[in-house]
């Protein structure tokens, strides 16, 4: 069973290119008003991987326009197969997509704000930046790419914020310094940070280890990033004999749906907790990408969020549900 989502269509008005792998796409649903939108909402696309429907979700970027969605999509060759298909498209392409929805809580009467953002992680970030410059808070925003042609929305960001934006790019050798930053920043000041997995895990070590409360840092990520490479894996259900393989462009979420096993499942982001099933045995290595489950949780390897995790070899689950009793 899933929770009911409200999907409405849309056209693809426009495409452009803001960096070799980064592309914006301007979607305008068929009855459209404007209506604002919270600071880090998402809506979800519907693709075609495969010949087989699947959903994808993007980040907003900015705040309400009445030119429609703004997105902005990596190419990603590694991915499970959404880049590829959003990057196919061409205006006038019509799509499915989901109104939007936001799981980050901002606090307006914060002091001081910091936003940080790896590589396309600044697509949910450009919004909260505008909000906040809009209201004259002290903000800075600390954006981190492999090189300054890969930064998107660069030029956009530094004429809203000047020196209230700092570039970090690797090829400059400017990598960010998560542990002096953090302690740099005064008790009570709101973070809000979004990039890859192993960004989001250091940037929680330094967080805590600067002394500030975990609820000052809220954060998103994207499922697509994990430590293994996204690779197909096998799943065996416990006591039984199915074993079903899980291909690099398919989620286990979907696999398990479609083979009769629901699961039930709400964000698709790793966000929630809701699709978490149990993990019974594993013959190789759990990708956890969720950004749910503490890590002292993913540690254990007692359960698994099935939208967005991943594994190498073979794990043996339980969904508490079995396909004949259905």
């Amino acid at each position: 069973m899933r929770f009911v989502e409200t999907w409405i269509p849309a056209t693809l008005v426009a495409t452009r290119d803001l960096s070799p792998g980064i592309r914006e796409f301007l979607i305008l649903p068929d009855q459209f008003d404007g209506t604002a939108y919270p600071v880090g909402s998402h809506i979800n696309v519907s693709v075609a991987i495969a010949g087989q429907p699947e959903t994808r979700s993007y980040s907003l970027v900015g705040e309400a326009s009445s030119q429609g969605f703004k997105i902005a999509v990596r190419r990603a060759e590694d991915s499970r197969g959404g880049s590829r298909y959003m990057w196919q498209l061409a205006a006038g392409a019509r799509l499915d997509i989901t109104r939007p929805a936001s799981l980050v809580a901002v606090d307006w009467e914060r002091d001081n704000y910091c936003l940080i953002a790896g590589g396309i992680g600044i697509t949910p970030i450009v919004g909260a930046a505008q909000a906040l410059a809009r209201r004259g808070a002290n903000v800075t925003l600390h954006y981190a790419v492999r090189s300054r042609a890969d930064a998107a929305y660069l030029d956009e960001l530094a004429d809203m914020l000047g020196d209230r934006l700092v570039v970090h790019a690797s090829d400059e050798g400017g990598r960010l310094d998560l542990d002096a930053l953090f302690a740099s920043l005064p008790k009570g000041t709101l973070t809000l940070f979004c990039g890859p997995m192993r960004m989001l895990d250091a940037a929680r070590h330094a967080w805590i280890g600067a002394g500030h409360p975990l609820s000052d840092l809220r954060y998103e990520t994207f499922g697509s990033s994990g430590t293994l490479p996204t690779e197909a894996f096998r799943v065996r259900l416990k006591d039984s004999d199915v074993e079903l393989e899980i291909p690099r462009e398919r989620s286990m979420l979907d696999v398990l749906n479609a083979s009769g096993f629901e699961v039930i499942s709400d964000c698709k982001r790793g966000e929630c907790g809701l699709c978490a099933i149990d993990v019974v045995a594993v013959e190789g290595e759990i990708d956890h990408r969720d950004v749910f489950f503490s890590e002292h949780q993913k540690h254990s390897n007692a359960k698994i969020c099935t939208c967005v995790s991943r594994a190498r070899g073979t794990i043996t689950v339980d969904t508490l549900l079995r396909a004949d009793a259905v």
